[in-house]
């Protein structure tokens, strides 16, 4: 399929790289295609950034079948754009599609739509140090329809937008609530897949643990309520003794690229990983112990997030005396050091653009 390309006449200023927040300033042009049933995918286009016109009945908006992604390019020392691990993150999405009844895309066609739209807006993408161009593909229901069934029409939309650090804390230590009242996701739900109602059903505890002065919200499994799944914008790592320990997949938990890429690097660095259940009465007791060396956050936004304190029934823990451990600092380096093609890829992760 051809991609069709109209560049805007009217192109945005650009912020600066040393001032950046994360997901509010978008680039100059978007991708977009339609599904047809019986038709297929089709119209796929590169236009430039704006609003979109809809019936107030669309689908998506009463019924939330949609599915996204999140990934980033890289502005390397030779001026290069790179992209890390798109191939993971597209057979995610049609993994998410499955589960939300919406019409898978073609591997191939997408990566070429996410090189094109990055080529097209390559000046977009900030040089300052720890900066990168957020590239967020979404899919979502079209039909004008109120009932309770899959759309037979939808969008696939790309947009784009340079982006800083996603906590405030950057690489310092995060505060989390291990939260105990609330569900997010039990196994056999959507839980594993990257839509729009996981997130909003994080709001609330998130909402509740801000108030308190916590930065982000760790989930425990939806049945026994004990069992340690994810914190709401990342996956999560333990290192007790020498172990560390991520959640297993269960079908709950989403199954994050960052979280992929520090098993394997972990793993080739010949060290002792887990991928299991754990339960918080575990780490507690760890923690009790002095064995609960470190615990970090793995994600596309905040590549690693190092924890210093976990907050639970009442427990406070600080961890490492509340400074980044030493594996948390390791990875950072090497993941990011890998994505700004600083360090060499032995694992074959990095696209150019």
């Amino acid at each position: 399929m051809e991609i069709k390309i109209e560049l805007t006449k009217n192109p945005k200023p650009k912020p600066s790289s040393e001032n950046l927040g994360f997901g509010q300033v978008f680039s100059d042009h978007m991708f977009i295609m339609e599904y047809t049933e019986g038709k297929g995918w089709h119209d796929a286009r590169i236009i430039p950034y704006g609003p979109l016109c809809y019936d107030p009945s669309i689908m998506v908006v009463h019924y939330g079948q949609t599915v996204f992604e999140g990934l980033k390019a890289y502005r390397t020392r030779n001026k290069g754009i790179v992209m890390f691990r798109p191939d993971e993150n597209i057979k995610r999405l049609n993994q998410s599609c499955d589960r939300l009844c919406i019409p898978r895309v073609d591997d191939e066609f997408t990566l070429q739509a996410m090189k094109k739209l990055v080529d097209v807006d390559r000046d977009w993408v900030p040089d300052a140090p720890g900066t990168s161009l957020y590239i967020r593909p979404f899919i979502y229901a079209t039909d004008p329809y109120l009932g309770v069934r899959p759309s037979n029409t939808y969008h696939f939309l790309i947009i784009t937008g340079p982006v800083g650090a996603y906590y405030k804390e950057g690489l310092n230590p995060v505060k989390i609530y291990v939260e105990s009242k609330y569900v997010r996701a039990v196994a056999g739900g959507i839980g594993a897949a990257k839509t729009a109602g996981n997130y909003a059903a994080s709001l609330k505890a998130q909402q509740d643990a801000k108030e308190l002065g916590y930065t982000q919200v760790l989930w425990l499994d939806g049945v026994e309520r004990k069992y340690v799944e994810e914190v709401g914008t990342m996956n999560v790592f333990f290192v007790i003794g020498d172990e560390i320990v991520t959640p297993e997949l269960n079908g709950s938990i989403l199954p994050g690229i960052t979280r992929k890429s520090c098993v394997e690097l972990l793993k080739s660095w010949g060290l002792k990983v887990s991928e299991r259940r754990i339960s918080i009465h575990e780490i507690c007791e760890a923690n009790d112990k002095g064995q609960l060396k470190e615990a970090f956050g793995t994600g596309t936004a905040a590549v690693i997030s190092p924890i210093g304190e976990l907050f639970w029934n009442g427990q406070r823990m600080i961890l490492n005396g509340g400074r980044i451990g030493e594996i948390s600092q390791r990875l950072y380096d090497e993941l990011t050091g890998i994505q700004y093609c600083e360090k060499p890829d032995p694992f074959g992760w990095i696209f150019p653009v």
